[in-house]
């Protein structure tokens, strides 16, 4: 710190002496200019009191007196109160803000004398009445000649006078910061000059504390100085050869933890973190997230982890756990570090097998899925053959009719299938797109124009609203059409009659968006992450009985981005959900179709 310093010391002492005269005769100056300003403020007062008390006496009945001394008033901005015989007979008080009652100036000790005693008198005082309000005021009263009971009282505010004080003060003040910066930089200046080699030689301490063993300290005697100089400059040549082993030694193993996919971190025998990589500072970057709604927590390390380190110390012993933090799961292998014969801390190795876990749980899903979606219509096409084979239906008309329900179960058993396949070849990047320039108003009509009927049937209204210019756009009218088909089938779906449906496109520059809006019961919070996933299915009490196969959003996802799109839903429950569709304009090839 500067103050702790021989420059910061002698340089204090100088200022502070300075400063403590300065403000001395601050003080004193200051006291003097305000009473010298007040002194001056009475005498003015004073004067204009006496002319007024002249005017007043000199021109008796005169008609324009009056007129005279109201303007004298109104030119200094003072207000005049004349009294005769003890009571209050002419004034002209409407030039301040503040008003003094007649009660005032008799009732006053002081102003009482100027009528009773025919006395001079000047008072100044923070004053207050019923209609005065409340203000510092100076107040003089002058006895009328040869009026027994009269006299001539004149007052305004100190406001002036204030001001006249602040300037000087202003100035006072200003005439000591000069004196203090002028001081200061004298007072360094010379400091700065005394103590120069001694802080040469600090800096250069301070670089190689630092780290910066290329500086050298200068010699510029040979006494102590200078010596100490060359024993410095000699400690500094032996450390920069230790600290470059070091270092090599160091970045290699640093580049060997950052290059790593797994995290990596050790820890000392208290328990404390002495490495950490990229990977594992992600991990406890999640952890440390999950656990801000922990009001109660204060570990750095995850309790299991922390169990897990006392577990591999006191047994000697590598041991393996996994934690799920925000939704990944996390393999974690900590083994004991040795110092020879003796346990030092431990070492622990972090994986995230995340994707190895949905990998077993996608396919694991996606067989009970396809069983789950392939049972119901094998076993319908199961029963109805067999009544047909054992003559159940008696009519043509039974026959026809369970013939028509194995017909749909085998359509649906069709699309199924062609949907597993499309999002297959989708998922595996084989999405062929026939690109054209499509009129997204036309566009849009036409693919409306398919639900109407069907949205009139369950009582929904359907709204289109297109803003914007440039209505040709690039892309595959097919895709897109079984995409918007898709979204505007599930948005009837879950509306209830009475609802609307709306179909929203905003036209860029180098963008189009299209939003598909309805006001049904909505998505759950917890299941929005998983609606683009494959079977993923709504709570089938708010469809009314109309489940899908649940891969129409897979689907609809990846023809988006086979568009090089993006597609993100929000929704809340029973006020409706929003599919947001954003397509770029620019295609990837100028030539592309």
């Amino acid at each position: 710190m500067l103050w702790q310093s021989v420059v910061g010391k002698l340089w204090f002492t100088i200022l502070l002496l300075v400063s403590a005269v300065l403000a001395i005769l601050m003080v004193l100056l200051l006291q003097s200019l305000e009473q010298f300003n007040l002194k001056e403020a009475e005498t003015q007062l004073q004067k204009h009191t006496t002319m007024v008390a002249s005017i007043y006496e000199e021109h008796g009945n005169e008609p324009n007196r009056s007129e005279m001394i109201r303007q004298y008033g109104e030119n200094f901005n003072i207000n005049i109160a004349i009294f005769e015989d003890g009571e209050k007979s002419w004034g002209s008080e409407n030039h301040l803000d503040v008003t003094l009652p007649p009660s005032f100036f008799l009732s006053d000790e002081e102003l009482s004398t100027v009528i009773e005693d025919n006395q001079v008198v000047v008072k100044e005082g923070d004053f207050s009445g019923p209609s005065s309000g409340q203000a510092e005021i100076m107040v003089v009263g002058v006895p009328l000649a040869g009026q027994p009971g009269g006299g001539v009282f004149m007052y305004q505010t100190l406001s002036a006078f204030e001001q006249t004080s602040n300037e000087t003060r202003r100035l006072v003040y200003l005439s000591a910061g000069i004196a203090i910066v002028l001081t200061t930089i004298f007072a360094f200046f010379l400091s700065s000059r005394v103590t120069a080699p001694l802080r040469k030689m600090r800096q250069a301490a301070l670089e190689v504390a630092e780290g910066n063993f290329q500086t050298k300290v200068p010699i510029l005697t040979h006494d102590e100085i200078g010596q100490l100089a060359i024993a410095f400059n000699r400690m500094r040549r032996e450390l920069n050869r230790n600290i470059a082993a070091l270092n090599q030694e160091k970045e290699q193993l640093a580049r060997i933890l950052s290059s790593m996919a797994d995290g990596v971190m050790t820890f000392n025998r208290k328990g404390e973190v002495v490495v950490m990589n990229p990977p594992a500072e992600r991990f406890f970057e999640d952890w440390r997230y999950e656990m801000e709604d922990q009001p109660h927590h204060t570990s750095n390390l995850p309790e299991e982890m922390s169990q897990l380190y006392l577990n591999v110390i006191g047994e000697e012993e590598e041991e393996l756990i996994e934690l799920v933090v925000q939704g990944r799961s996390w393999a974690i292998l900590m083994a004991p570090l040795y110092d020879q014969k003796d346990v030092r801390g431990a070492v622990a190795v972090i994986r995230d097998m995340t994707e190895e876990r949905q990998h077993d749980k996608l396919r694991k899903d996606f067989i009970a899925n396809v069983s789950h979606e392939l049972r119901t219509p094998i076993s319908l096409l199961q029963g109805y053959s067999e009544a047909i084979v054992d003559d159940l239906a008696g009519t043509v008309e039974d026959q026809k009719e369970l013939a028509k329900i194995i017909y749909d179960e085998s359509l649906r058993m069709g699309r199924l299938v062609n949907e597993l396949l499309d999002l297959a070849r989708m998922e595996a990047g084989h999405t062929e797109l026939n690109k054209d320039l499509v009129n997204i108003e036309e566009f849009s009509d036409r693919v409306l124009r398919k639900f109407q009927g069907y949205a009139k049937d369950d009582g929904i209204t359907l709204t289109t609203h297109i803003e914007g210019d440039q209505p040709e756009f690039l892309m595959d009218p097919d895709r897109m059409e079984q995409v918007l088909t898709n979204l505007l089938h599930n948005a009837i779906r879950h509306t209830e009659e009475g609802g609307t449906v709306s179909l929203n496109v905003r036209l860029f520059e180098n963008s189009i968006e299209l939003d598909v809006t309805d006001t049904g019961s909505g998505i759950p919070e917890e299941d929005l992450p998983f609606v683009f996933e494959r079977f993923y299915k709504g709570d089938k009490s708010r469809t009314r009985g109309r489940s899908g196969t649940g891969l129409g959003l897979a689907i609809a996802k990846n023809i988006i981005s086979a568009h090089k799109g993006e597609v993100t839903v929000h929704s809340r429950m029973n006020k409706g959900t929003t599919f947001s569709i954003v397509l770029p304009r620019k295609p990837d090839h100028p030539s592309e179709k």
